[in-house]
């Protein structure tokens, strides 16, 4: 796996790197702002771009200002937003952006360091990564327009819909809510089914049901980061 890095702290952003590559992840570029995003993605084809949201000289929406453009040259790219706060960030758009996968993480996830490898990994390989806490906080403000949206999908398929959300694998999601993970491809199999999604492989239709999820709770709309 090749990464990038683009962080205007230097002190996170070398601690980013030695982090993965002591774990085996190569560390090929990193980068302070915006336009060092798109030179180091075009000089060394990575696998996987992490980003801040913001960046100089604003501090604003530079970073996804810039992962939204990398993603329209690279769709193949793989980017995971790192923000200070929990709000979403267009990653709807970003998921529209390309077919690569997408994350979204609070910095203090770094310091989890099994969560963010898990993270860094499934976002490298086309999958999401939402930090539970922005799904939690998304869900609890916006529940009513999310049952609406996805007004077809039973109590328990949305809760499993929400982990899938966050990146959990099918056992992970069993585990969280206590049922086998035959019961969960079930459950995985209604959403598609229900959702309406083409024919694929279950990868890429996690991805297509995260963003049917995202749109139905409004997480496609613009933030500060």
């Amino acid at each position: 796996m090749r990464v990038v890095i683009v962080e205007d702290q230097a002190l996170l952003r070398e601690g980013i790197a030695a982090l993965l590559q002591e774990n085996d992840i190569d560390v090929v570029a990193t980068a302070e702002d915006g336009p060092g995003l798109l030179r180091i993605v075009e000089g060394h084809k990575p696998d996987l771009a992490i980003c801040d949201v913001r960046l100089p000289p604003t501090f604003t929406d530079e970073g996804i200002r810039a992962a939204l453009e990398v993603r329209r040259r690279h769709p193949g790219l793989g980017v995971l937003i790192l923000s200070q706060y929990v709000e979403p960030a267009y990653t709807a758009e970003l998921l529209q952006e390309g077919e690569g996968g997408i994350g979204y993480l609070l910095k203090e996830r770094v310091s989890e360091v099994r969560t963010f490898l898990e993270a860094v990994r499934q976002v490298a390989g086309g999958g999401t990564a939402l930090d539970r806490e922005v799904v939690s906080t998304l869900m609890s403000e916006r529940r009513g327009a999310a049952v609406e949206g996805l007004g077809l999908l039973s109590a328990r398929e949305l809760e499993a819909l929400e982990l899938i959300a966050q990146g959990r694998s099918n056992s992970a999601i069993a585990r969280e809510l206590v049922i086998t993970p035959s019961a969960v491809e079930k459950h995985i199999s209604s959403i598609f089914a229900k959702l309406d999604l083409p024919i694929a492989d279950d990868d890429h239709r996690r991805v297509l049901a995260v963003l049917a999820y995202l749109r139905a709770i409004g997480a496609d709309g613009s933030s500060k980061s």
